[in-house]
Protein backbone atom coordinates (compact mmCIF):
# COMPACT_ATOMS: atom_id res chain seq x y z
CA UNK A 1 0.00 0.00 0.00
CA UNK A 2 1.68 3.30 -0.93
CA UNK A 3 2.07 5.52 1.69
CA UNK A 4 -0.59 8.12 0.35
CA UNK A 5 -3.12 5.65 1.07
CA UNK A 6 -2.05 4.65 4.62
CA UNK A 7 -4.63 7.47 5.78
CA UNK A 8 -7.39 6.44 3.96
CA UNK A 9 -7.15 2.45 5.29
CA UNK A 10 -6.57 4.20 9.06
CA UNK A 11 -10.18 5.65 8.35
CA UNK A 12 -11.91 2.97 7.22
CA UNK A 13 -10.48 0.78 9.99
CA UNK A 14 -11.29 2.99 12.71
CA UNK A 15 -14.99 3.46 11.26
CA UNK A 16 -15.47 0.02 11.07
CA UNK A 17 -14.05 -0.85 14.37
CA UNK A 18 -11.84 -3.56 12.90
CA UNK A 19 -9.00 -3.86 15.42
CA UNK A 20 -7.11 -6.48 13.20
CA UNK A 21 -7.23 -3.98 10.31
CA UNK A 22 -6.34 -1.01 11.95
CA UNK A 23 -3.35 -2.84 13.73
CA UNK A 24 -2.27 -4.27 9.95
CA UNK A 25 -0.80 -0.91 9.08
CA UNK A 26 1.72 -1.04 12.30
CA UNK A 27 4.99 -3.18 12.10
CA UNK A 28 5.77 -5.24 15.01
CA UNK A 29 7.88 -2.79 16.82
CA UNK A 30 5.63 0.43 16.35
CA UNK A 31 6.03 3.11 18.89
CA UNK A 32 2.77 4.96 19.45
CA UNK A 33 2.72 8.66 21.27
CA UNK A 34 -0.95 9.13 21.80
CA UNK A 35 -2.85 12.08 22.94
CA UNK A 36 -4.81 10.34 25.28
CA UNK A 37 -3.73 9.04 28.15
CA UNK A 38 -0.28 7.18 28.25
CA UNK A 39 2.92 9.14 27.11
CA UNK A 40 3.42 6.41 24.66
CA UNK A 41 3.11 2.82 23.85
CA UNK A 42 5.61 0.23 22.71
CA UNK A 43 5.27 -2.58 20.25
CA UNK A 44 2.23 -3.88 18.59
CA UNK A 45 0.74 -5.61 22.26
CA UNK A 46 1.05 -2.46 23.36
CA UNK A 47 -1.10 -0.48 21.07
CA UNK A 48 -3.71 -3.44 20.86
CA UNK A 49 -4.90 -3.20 24.62
CA UNK A 50 -5.41 0.89 23.64
CA UNK A 51 -7.57 0.23 20.10
CA UNK A 52 -8.90 -2.85 21.85
CA UNK A 53 -10.34 -0.23 24.80
CA UNK A 54 -10.97 2.76 22.46
CA UNK A 55 -13.23 0.76 20.55
CA UNK A 56 -15.06 -1.20 23.09
CA UNK A 57 -15.93 2.11 24.71
CA UNK A 58 -17.86 2.90 21.85
CA UNK A 59 -20.97 1.24 22.28
CA UNK A 60 -23.05 1.53 18.71
CA UNK A 61 -21.07 4.70 17.82
CA UNK A 62 -18.94 4.90 15.27
CA UNK A 63 -15.92 7.17 14.62
CA UNK A 64 -15.49 8.76 11.00
CA UNK A 65 -11.89 10.03 10.27
CA UNK A 66 -11.37 12.71 7.54
CA UNK A 67 -7.70 13.89 6.90
CA UNK A 68 -6.76 18.00 5.59
CA UNK A 69 -3.75 19.49 4.78
CA UNK A 70 -1.75 15.71 4.26
CA UNK A 71 1.52 16.08 3.79
CA UNK A 72 3.95 13.34 2.49
CA UNK A 73 8.21 13.00 1.65
CA UNK A 74 9.23 9.57 0.40
CA UNK A 75 12.08 8.37 0.31
CA UNK A 76 13.40 4.75 -1.14
CA UNK A 77 13.32 3.04 2.23
CA UNK A 78 11.01 5.62 4.98
CA UNK A 79 8.15 7.96 4.23
CA UNK A 80 6.89 10.76 6.30
CA UNK A 81 2.91 11.50 6.59
CA UNK A 82 1.36 14.28 8.51
CA UNK A 83 -2.03 15.70 8.24
CA UNK A 84 -4.74 17.64 10.38
CA UNK A 85 -7.22 14.92 12.00
CA UNK A 86 -11.08 15.16 12.60
CA UNK A 87 -12.21 12.47 14.56
CA UNK A 88 -16.62 12.27 14.42
CA UNK A 89 -18.53 10.53 16.90
CA UNK A 90 -21.45 9.04 14.82
CA UNK A 91 -24.97 7.36 16.46
CA UNK A 92 -25.92 4.45 15.01
CA UNK A 93 -28.30 5.96 12.79
CA UNK A 94 -24.82 8.31 11.37
CA UNK A 95 -26.10 11.47 13.02
CA UNK A 96 -22.62 13.42 14.15
CA UNK A 97 -22.58 13.54 18.07
CA UNK A 98 -19.31 15.49 18.71
CA UNK A 99 -16.01 15.88 16.90
CA UNK A 100 -12.32 17.00 17.91
CA UNK A 101 -9.45 17.33 15.64
CA UNK A 102 -5.66 16.69 16.18
CA UNK A 103 -2.01 16.53 14.48
CA UNK A 104 -1.57 13.64 13.26
CA UNK A 105 2.61 12.48 12.11
CA UNK A 106 3.68 9.35 11.40
CA UNK A 107 6.49 7.78 9.81
CA UNK A 108 6.39 4.66 7.87
CA UNK A 109 9.26 2.12 6.68
CA UNK A 110 9.04 -0.64 3.90
CA UNK A 111 8.51 -3.92 4.71
CA UNK A 112 8.26 -5.79 1.49
CA UNK A 113 5.75 -4.33 -0.85
CA UNK A 114 4.31 -2.67 1.75
CA UNK A 115 4.65 0.36 3.80
CA UNK A 116 4.02 -0.11 7.67
CA UNK A 117 3.73 2.84 10.37
CA UNK A 118 7.01 2.61 12.60
CA UNK A 119 5.97 5.65 14.70
CA UNK A 120 2.63 7.33 15.19
CA UNK A 121 2.58 11.09 17.39
CA UNK A 122 -0.62 12.95 17.70
CA UNK A 123 -0.85 15.72 19.58
CA UNK A 124 -2.92 19.25 19.86
CA UNK A 125 -2.07 22.67 20.91
CA UNK A 126 -2.01 23.52 24.87
CA UNK A 127 -2.39 26.93 26.44
CA UNK A 128 0.61 27.90 28.08
CA UNK A 129 -1.38 29.12 31.19
CA UNK A 130 -3.59 26.67 31.89
CA UNK A 131 -2.63 23.58 30.25
CA UNK A 132 -5.87 23.11 28.53
CA UNK A 133 -5.57 21.47 25.36
CA UNK A 134 -7.44 22.83 22.05
CA UNK A 135 -9.19 20.06 20.54
CA UNK A 136 -11.11 22.17 18.07
CA UNK A 137 -8.86 23.59 15.36
CA UNK A 138 -10.46 26.39 13.38
CA UNK A 139 -11.86 26.74 10.43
Amino acid sequence: MPPEQILRAYAEAVYARDTQALLALYHPHVTVYDLWEHWQYDGLNAWRGMIEGWFASLGEERVQVTFDDIRTHVTPDMALVHAFATYAGLSATGERLRAMNNRLSLTLTRSGDQWLILHEHSSAPADFESGKVNLHRPA
